[in-house]
């Protein structure tokens, strides 16, 4: 017996950048189950979006290069943005006022807040050096002839160092642990996992190529359960070669699957609850959805016009975001009847 024709909701496509998106990601659920997007770009223009409709909220303006990630704090009063002009960036999500600027002596690639700490900040890049920077120290302050706080300027040289001498390569992505004293770092073809308290390296993990995406995926508490991927705590989707890894546990070292596909993937996405994962496939412009138990292909989303760089779920799942070399971002569907801008149906159409 065949399966009934099922009604199909079209994804929503978010404008404004001018340039490759090269990062997404989300905040954690606010108060009446609302949530921010966040978006990085070659543009040097961060943007600020409602997570559930996409609608624009605002640009960090000041970056005089590219943005390589962007990510909300954890009480999502800040973000953090890294940029090629030698910086990362801590900005006031409710204002839009610059905060912290961050200074290196090279293009900042990756940044991570812990995962219930908005007062540090771990960064990494061109210098091949897993900085962390104490913020909650150096507060922003406001002079009388000025409306808003000048921002504070931290050299590099007060971050502490962890793994010192440690990678070398580039340091494209950083994941802070649910397990607080744990760091992850994506170098090359190479993971490698820092104790703080020691500041050592205490494992690495080479995979089968360089790696393309790195990210703690994660539910809100409220939406999450032991029956998940993962039983309920965070796991780190990797994507490599033609590779998905992912590990779970409170340090993210407990490897739970590898998923060998049979194209590359450019990023990785996992949907914790539903038990599927969505990868941007290399080369190409689609993004490709296959089971967690099989591994079997059950969807194909069109509609990018390059590479898929990064992918996000939301913190309830509803929904993922997909940023792309084309400038836009689009955002599908992943539950059924009314949600965001939706209204009725099921998750997002292969053929939009």
């Amino acid at each position: 017996m065949t399966e009934p024709a099922r009604r199909q909701t079209v994804p929503l496509t978010c404008h404004g950048h001018s340039r490759p998106v090269t990062h997404l990601s989300f905040s954690p659920l606010e108060k009446e189950d609302s949530y921010y997007m966040i978006s990085s770009c070659k543009d040097g223009n961060p943007m600020l979006r409602d997570g559930q409709t996409g609608d624009w909220i605002g640009t960090f303006l000041g970056h005089k290069g590219a943005t390589w990630q962007a990510r909300l704090s954890p009480d999502a009063s800040t973000a953090a943005t890294s940029s090629a002009d030698f910086s990362a960036k801590i900005w006031d999500t409710h204002t839009g006022e610059l905060l912290y600027v961050l200074k290196h002596d090279h293009i900042v690639r990756a940044i991570a807040y812990p995962y219930d700490n908005s007062g540090l900040l771990a960064t990494g890049g061109y210098e091949k050096k897993l900085r962390i920077f104490e913020l909650a120290d150096q507060r922003p302050a406001t002079s009388p002839s000025a409306t808003s706080p000048e921002p504070v300027t931290i050299d590099a040289s007060k971050a502490f160092e962890i793994g010192e001498g440690v990678h070398k390569d580039i340091i494209k992505f950083i994941v802070w642990a649910l397990d607080p004293n744990v760091i992850i770092t994506a170098s090359g073809d190479t993971l490698r996992w820092f104790d703080l308290p020691s500041r050592r390296c205490v494992r690495e993990a080479k995979l089968e190529g360089e790696i393309k995406s790195c990210e703690l995926v994660s539910l809100a508490p409220s939406h999450s359960a032991p029956t998940d991927i993962g039983g309920g705590l965070p796991v780190l989707a990797v994507a490599a070669g033609k590779t998905a890894y992912f590990w779970g546990g409170s340090r993210a070292e407990d490897e739970l699957k590898r998923i060998t596909l049979p194209h590359g993937i450019a990023s990785v996405g996992l949907d914790l609850k539903g038990r599927k994962f969505v990868v941007g496939e290399e080369p190409g412009t689609w993004a490709r959805v296959y089971t967690w138990d099989e591994g079997k292909e059950i969807d194909v989303h069109k509609g990018h016009h390059g590479p898929i760089w990064s992918i996000a779920f939301s913190p309830d799942g509803n929904l993922y975001a997909t940023g792309s070399e084309d400038g836009t971002i689009k955002m599908w569907k992943n539950c059924d009847g009314y949600y965001g801008l939706w209204r009725g149906g099921v998750s997002g159409s292969g053929t939009d």
